[in-house]
């Protein structure tokens, strides 16, 4: 397996690197990109379902971008210490009859030494939000780097 840096133990940098490697990744909304940051065997909670596996992310992933339109991800790291980062994010989206939501969460991340995700625990929490009420305008895509995080958004 070729490495993924940052590496474990992480640093307070090296895990915002880590976590900002991440929202882009996702930000693409692709699948198949996203899952190749993860062991073979990987270990997830999403709200309540648990996939377990490179392949069951993949699925799983997909069925989130076709019912969570125009997704748009902010992270950003709460905690670390050795191979574990704790992340905080907020991302929107509307779903097919045009209701936009904003999603809050929390995420646990365990990594094992060539950098790659073992484990994902997340807990998600949706607002329906008027799309006015909106603060992630951004074009779909990775998050411009002059664009607020969640601290300067009051998030």
């Amino acid at each position: 397996m070729e490495a993924k840096p940052p590496l474990p133990p992480f640093t307070a940098d090296t895990a915002s690197q880590k976590v900002r490697l991440a929202e882009d990744a996702w930000n693409t909304r692709d699948p198949d990109r996203v899952v190749l940051v993860y062991t073979e065997d990987t270990r997830w909670r999403n709200r309540a379902e648990f996939p377990v596996g490179r392949e069951q992310v993949r699925q799983f992933l997909q069925r989130k971008w076709a019912r969570e339109i125009d997704y748009r991800l902010i992270k950003e790291l709460w905690a670390c210490a050795g191979d574990r980062i704790a992340v905080r994010f907020a991302y929107e989206w509307h779903d097919d009859s045009g209701q936009w939501f904003r999603s809050y969460g929390n995420e646990n991340w365990q990594f094992n030494a060539q950098g790659y995700m073992m484990r994902r625990y997340a807990s998600i929490n949706d607002l329906p939000i008027r799309e006015s009420e909106r603060k992630f305008g951004w074009p779909l895509g990775r998050r411009p780097d002059g664009h607020p995080g969640l601290s300067e958004l009051g998030l």
